[in-house]
């Protein structure tokens, strides 16, 4: 199982493509989201991707293991205070439980000693905590430098890259930010391999990452849908034709089903990866389970 992401990786997505498709009405920010994940995918492409193999190629794989644990530990940091917003006492427990074992017993979170105990981790980040107040549908948007988002989740990524969680433990200083270089470094380079198959799936690849990352979401919120318009205003008028035709509208999202069918498994896992860990003070874009599904609302 492999955990991810801090604050400027994981969702940098990997090779842009033509856009091929027609204009959809469920992402009425395509223009956008379309130059953005351009920008990200050449950011990523020279530096980010680059940097992480080399890191692979020379740091121990226990070593990367250790780090990757040191900040999956702060993640249960991160989704203590989501879950006790959303008054799950038993998850938010559960989270403070397992930073404190890890902390205390796994040398500073280097060593997963309550998964090992068989203790659940119930990540959460902001943006399931607003969807458990009401925001469940919210329109996809790409969040520079981080990748797949929605306008809901990346309102919860900002406040947390704001305020982070983890400010008493990693201080704004030389050490703290060396720290999150190589944590970031550290979630690009778990992504590696899934990245390549994602890749040579898609021939559109942002409408590939896009479908895929709204159906690990749809997935990981109870109740919502792929795609919705329950952002602060509603852009339906100005995105659907008038002769009602094409696509679905956004306050007519597609079942469940549907949208799982719609859905790529390997990419699913590659920004379920995103979404579980970096959305969460961007430094946290999920990964929290390479495989999609595994990961509980």
């Amino acid at each position: 199982m492999k955990k991810l992401l801090t604050s400027l990786t994981l969702g940098l997505m990997l090779v842009s493509q033509p856009a091929l498709a027609e204009p959809n009405p469920n992402d009425p920010y395509e223009s956008y989201n379309r130059v953005m994940f351009s920008i990200n995918t050449s950011i990523d492409k020279a530096v980010l991707t680059p940097v992480a193999k080399g890191y692979r190629a020379v740091t121990p794989s226990p070593v990367r293991k250790g780090v990757n644990n040191f900040f999956n530990n702060l993640r249960d940091l991160y989704s203590f205070g989501s879950n006790l917003l959303r008054l799950d006492i038993e998850k938010a427990g559960t989270d403070i439980v397992r930073f404190g074992i890890n902390s205390t017993f796994g040398l500073g979170g280097l060593l997963d000693i309550a998964t090992e105990a068989q203790i659940p981790s119930h990540k959460s980040t902001l943006g399931d905590t607003f969807a458990s107040w009401g925001w469940k549908n919210s329109h996809y948007f790409v969040y520079p430098l981080v990748g797949p988002s929605t306008v809901r989740d990346s309102v919860g990524g900002t406040i947390f890259v704001i305020a982070p969680a983890d400010g008493y433990i990693l201080r704004d200083n030389t050490l703290g930010n060396s720290a999150r270089v190589v944590g970031a470094i550290g979630d690009r380079e778990a992504l590696l391999d899934l990245s390549d198959s994602a890749e040579e799936a898609a021939v559109d690849h942002y409408a590939y990452i896009r479908d895929a990352y709204m159906a690990y979401r749809t997935r990981t919120i109870v109740g919502a849908v792929p795609y919705g318009g329950e952002d602060d205003f509603d852009i339906d008028d100005l995105v659907t034709p008038e002769n009602g035709q094409g696509n679905h509208r956004l306050d007519q999202p597609l079942p469940h089903d549907e949208a799982v069918n719609e859905s790529h498994p390997e990419a699913e896992a590659e920004v379920g990866a995103t979404v579980e860990t970096r959305v969460i003070d961007i430094n946290d874009w999920l990964l929290e389970d390479a495989a999609l599904g595994q990961t509980e609302p």
